[in-house]
């Protein structure tokens, strides 16, 4: 038999990090919560926990917490269908979820927003590329995400969303400075670009769509996206910046295309296991109305 008291306990320490406030969301002793554990890895032959500030799962460790996400789901449907059975303290379950950071930094939080109020549920958000979050939901590590990839994962549903659009910016001052002849391959093989991270190909695409070549450039390292926008406010680099998040910059002119209307538009994807039940339905929902109503429309085929 599964033993759900010492699943409970593998859970609450990687949500809450340490052994010590597992002990106390679960209102049982540390020691106890350590036998808990120590018993299963000892019974499975296995290491679940990287025991450290915080702890970590292990491969084997994550996918025992996504289990415990499945019954944490079940088990809240049931208590509404016969509350009786609910303790006096019901745990609340965690969605784990990915996304990209560009829609973590313009519509997914009314999305997540919508889906707390209504359900109560918590999330934990892993950020990632939006062609790399799929690898998240194929190693089990999420339920759900936001893609980047055209085809469905295995075990999943998926759901067009729609058009990220993005803007390669710059402030007049950088432009002037690095272009001051126009903008060219020449000029801006010595402009510095934005770059999110080395998962980043936005500015290399945007670059060959309209220069033919990749580019070398130098670039400034800089993983947020609401720095991007600031950092090319500041006249530090050029990047491509999301369109919802740029547009009244550009129109009051703190912020000008390098080439007019060069826009790269990244279509996007839900993708949820097809295991889960009623909640991760309402969050498919809220995420779908979301991104319908604030990201262009998905291209057509794209279906």
């Amino acid at each position: 038999m599964i033993d759900y008291p010492a699943l409970r306990a593998v859970a609450a320490i990687i949500q809450t990090g340490s052994f010590e406030k597992a002990a106390r969301v679960l209102n049982v002793t540390p020691s106890a919560i350590s036998q808990r554990v120590k018993q299963l890895e000892d019974r499975l032959g296995l290491v679940l926990i990287v025991r450290g500030t915080p702890c970590t799962a292990t491969e084997k460790g994550a996918w025992l917490c996504r289990h415990m996400e499945h019954v944490g789901m079940l088990e809240d449907a049931l208590f509404q269908q016969l509350p009786g059975l609910a303790g006096s303290e019901p745990q609340r379950v965690t969605l784990n979820i990915a996304t990209n950071a560009d829609s973590l930094g313009t519509w997914f939080i009314e999305a997540l927003a919508r889906f707390t109020r209504e359900t109560g549920y918590l999330v934990d958000v892993a950020v990632d590329d939006q062609d790399h979050t799929a690898e998240w939901l194929q190693r089990g590590r999420v339920l759900a995400a936001v893609t980047g990839l055209s085809k469905p994962v295995s075990g999943c549903r998926r759901t067009p969303l729609g058009i990220l659009r993005y803007r390669a910016t710059a402030s007049p001052d950088f432009l002037a400075r690095y272009c001051p002849d126009g903008v060219t391959a020449d000029a801006l093989a010595n402009a510095p670009a934005l770059v999110f991270n080395q998962k980043d190909r936005l500015q290399g695409q945007w670059l060959r769509e309209n220069f033919g070549a990749d580019l070398v450039h130098p670039s400034h390292w800089l993983p947020s996206t609401h720095a991007f926008v600031d950092a090319a406010l500041a006249g530090i680099g050029w990047g491509m910046n999301p369109d919802m998040l740029v547009k009244e910059h550009l129109a009051a002119g703190r912020l000008v295309e390098l080439l007019p209307d060069t826009p790269v538009d990244i279509a996007l994807d839900w993708q949820a296991t097809r295991l889960s039940g009623q909640p991760l339905e309402t969050l498919t929902r809220h995420v779908v109305a979301v991104a319908r109503k604030m990201l262009l429309p998905s291209p057509e085929g794209r279906k």
